[in-house]
């Protein structure tokens, strides 16, 4: 199953459009403008928008993602915008962050297989040093009824319970689902309902 998902978004990046546009995703952009710069990494990254906007606030970004041509894009675009970002071509369930070292780890967008969802979380929230900080957006469950994006496998999609779940460690700033609408590129058109989170690791 990894392999195919490598394969299907290697394909997807190999458009010569940036799929989901070059502007940050909105959530993730007035959570990152309320920090002070530091160490930041983003997990299943693709095209770099949002990793990029990150470097443009001045934040040292490491960036995680399965596809090579994901990478590609993304150092366009950093180039494009004339910031640096380190951007790693690795299998997010066999990527090991550094322990106690990030400010703040993000999820956009990022939907992963059941089984496997709670090893990159702990992994995330392990990397954050005490005070840091998981910014998340994803597709909630009601999104299998809505045309605007996401995966169209209902297991692939998250409750309320699921990350509360996963989070439960955090002191949560930051829980609700919401139907917003998206204009993100391509892929991301129109009424969406998905979950936004901001949670701080305890200092």
């Amino acid at each position: 199953m990894k392999d195919q998902w490598k394969e299907h978004w290697n394909d997807r990046y190999l458009k010569d459009e940036f799929i989901y546009g070059k502007e940050p995703n909105k959530f993730f952009e007035e959570e990152v403008n309320k920090l002070n710069p530091g160490k930041i990494l983003m997990l299943g990254e693709g095209e770099g928008r949002n990793a990029v906007y990150a470097a443009s606030l001045g934040w040292i970004v490491d960036a995680v993602d399965q596809s090579q041509t994901g990478k590609a894009k993304a150092m366009q675009l950093s180039s494009e915008r004339k910031v640096k970002i380190n951007y790693y071509v690795e299998d997010l369930y066999s990527f090991t962050p550094k322990l106690n070292y990030y400010d703040a780890a993000v999820f956009i967008f990022l939907h992963l297989e059941e089984s496997l969802r709670s090893l990159v979380f702990k992994k995330a929230i392990d990397s954050l040093k005490p005070g840091g900080k998981i910014i998340l957006e994803v597709f909630e469950k009601d999104q299998i009824k809505y045309d605007s994006g996401g995966p169209k496998d209902e297991e692939l999609l998250y409750s309320l319970e699921d990350i509360c779940e996963e989070l439960i460690e955090l002191d949560f700033e930051k829980f609700s689902k919401e139907i917003v609408i998206l204009d993100e590129g391509k892929y991301h058109q129109g009424k969406a309902s998905v979950i936004r989170f901001v949670g701080e690791k305890h200092k």
